[in-house]
C-alpha cells in the first residue's frame, strides 16, 4: 500500500511539472542598464555639460560612467570628484580663461595651460582615478603616433590637462614620457570610452556648431583653427555616434569658444535640451514585472487527492 500512495505523490508531482512546464517565472524583471555619459569638447561652450548633470540629478537618472574629451573631461573629473552641478554652476559663472591658461611665446602654440593646474587642484575634491566617487575615462591623443590615450588610473590633473591640449593653441603635454593633444582628434565624441568601461546604454553630448561671427568671417587665427577642428569634428562624430544609444545635441549656434561671460545662459540650453530627452532616458530604466499567477484549479487538477492507507 505504501508504494502504491508514493507512486500516486510521483504521478501528481509530474503531472504538476507539466502543467506548468513553459510557463515564465511568477515575477520576470529586467536589469536595469548601467548608463555611460560621454561628453564632448568644446571649451567654453561645453559648460551646457553642468546644465545636462544638473537635471539629470533632478530626474534621478544614475550615472555609473562618465567619459570625458577636452572640457568634457575637465567637467566629467570635478563631478566625478564629488563637486555637485550646483557647484560647478557657481564655478562655470566665475571661470575665465586667464583661470585656466595664459598667453606665451612658443613654436608649439600660443597659450600654456599650466594655470589648470592649481584651478583643478582647487575644484577637484579627490586628485587620482581611483579615489573618484563616479569612475571616470578620460581622452588625449598621442601627437607623434596620432593614437588615442584613455586614462582611467593615475593622477587626474594632468590627464585633463592633456586632454585639453588643443592644438595649435595650447602647447602639448607630456605625460608618462608621451607628448599628448586634445583628446578631441582620437575622441571627439568619447561613446566608445564610455562603452569599453562597461556601460550598457551611452548618453553623448555632442557639441557640433561651427564658430560663427557676426559677417561669417574669422576675427583672428583662432577663429580659423576652430573652424577646421570644428570641421573635423563633425567628421569624426559620425562614426562615435553609432556607439551611442542617444545623442544629445545642446544648440550653442552663436557661442564663441571664449564665451565664460554667457555661462548662465549655456547652462540653461544644457538643461532644456536635456529634459527633451529624459523619456527616452526613462525607458532604459523601466523595468518590467509580468506577474503570471496560476490558476489554483489549474495547480489542483492534475493532483490525484492522496487518501491515508
Amino acid at each position: 500500500m505504501a508504494i502504491r500512495g508514493l507512486d500516486k505523490i510521483v504521478r501528481s508531482v509530474r503531472a504538476f511539472g507539466r502543467t506548468i512546464s513553459g510557463m515564465p517565472a511568477a515575477t520576470a524583471a529586467s536589469p536595469i542598464p548601467s548608463i555611460g555619459l560621454a561628453l564632448g569638447g568644446g571649451f567654453a561652450r561645453g559648460i551646457v555639460h553642468v546644465g545636462v548633470l544638473k537635471v539629470l540629478e533632478e530626474e534621478g537618472i544614475p550615472i555609473n560612467f562618465i567619459a570625458g574629451t577636452s572640457v568634457g573631461a575637465l567637467i566629467g573629473a570635478a563631478y566625478c570628484s564629488g563637486v555637485s552641478p550646483a557647484e560647478l554652476e557657481e564655478i562655470a559663472a566665475r571661470v575665465r580663461f586667464r583661470d585656466l591658461a595664459r598667453w606665451t611665446l612658443s613654436r608649439y602654440g600660443f597659450a600654456t595651460n599650466l594655470r589648470m593646474i592649481t584651478f583643478l587642484k582647487k575644484i577637484l575634491k579627490v586628485h587620482t582615478f581611483e579615489e573618484l566617487q563616479i569612475p571616470l575615462a578620460v581622452t588625449a591623443t598621442d601627437f607623434g603616433s596620432g593614437e588615442g590615450v584613455v586614462f582611467r588610473s593615475g593622477p587626474l590633473v594632468d590627464a585633463v590637462r592633456a586632454s585639453c591640449a588643443y592644438p595649435g593653441v595650447f602647447l602639448p603635454v607630456k605625460v608618462n614620457g608621451r607628448l599628448l593633444v586634445d583628446g578631441m582628434l582620437a575622441h571627439s565624441l568619447p561613446t566608445k570610452p564610455a562603452r569599453d568601461m562597461g556601460a550598457d546604454k551611452v548618453l553623448a553630448v555632442s557639441l557640433r556648431s561651427h564658430w560663427k561671427t557676426s559677417d561669417g568671417g574669422p576675427r583672428h587665427i583662432f577663429d580659423v583653427i576652430g573652424q577646421c577642428f570644428s570641421i573635423a569634428q563633425d567628421v569624426n562624430c559620425a562614426q562615435a555616434r553609432t556607439c551611442a544609444d542617444l545623442v544629445i545635441e545642446p544648440d550653442v549656434t552663436g557661442f564663441r569658444y571664449d564665451d565664460f561671460e554667457r555661462s548662465a545662459s549655456l547652462v540653461q540650453i544644457g538643461e532644456e535640451a536635456t529634459r527633451a530627452a529624459i523619456p527616452a532616458i526613462r525607458k532604459w530604466l523601466e523595468v518590467e514585472k509580468v506577474k503570471h499567477a496560476v490558476p489554483a484549479t489549474a495547480m489542483g487538477a492534475s493532483l490525484e487527492p492522496i487518501s491515508p492507507k
